[in-house]
């Protein structure tokens, strides 16, 4: 619950994934995520492909593409999977609130503000703007 989020790099999660199943994630810090995608590749590789085309693998040696394709869909869907993560942990970065209206997180960089300062400390984005186009709705709970 106290997760600290941060802007992480998408692209930096998705090259990371595919070199090697959750990495991605472990770079997004999702370690139970990352955890999965590696059971699901170990599971969809004991179930769908040929021991002998992971020997031919493991050894460096020429494999059929087709022999191979579970591992390669589970990879791919894993860098994509951390490519679209990290967006959507960098999107609550830039949209975290506390109840009074003021942001927790710099929306340039995504990381957490000095409250008393009108700027981010770590980038100089200006945040005082920021703030005043907040709608109302956002800083008042209306109760009808």
């Amino acid at each position: 619950m106290g997760r600290s989020v941060s802007r992480k790099r998408p692209w930096l999660a998705a090259l990371l994934g595919a070199v090697a199943t959750g990495f991605g994630h472990l770079y997004l810090r999702r370690w139970r995520r990352g955890l999965a995608w590696v059971g699901v590749l170990f599971g969809v590789t004991v179930l769908f492909v040929d021991p002998a085309a992971i020997e031919a693998l493991a050894n460096w040696h020429a494999v059929d593409p087709l022999a191979i394709a579970p591992i390669l869909v589970i990879g791919s869907l894993n860098a994509v999977d951390a490519y679209l993560l990290a967006h959507a942990q960098n999107a609550v970065a830039r949209l975290t609130f506390t109840p009074d209206g003021q942001r927790t997180h710099c929306p340039n960089c995504g990381k957490e503000l000095d409250s008393d300062l009108a700027f981010c400390h770590w980038c100089t984005t200006e945040i005082g703007d920021l703030e005043a186009a907040l709608p109302n709705d956002r800083n008042e709970c209306s109760v009808e």
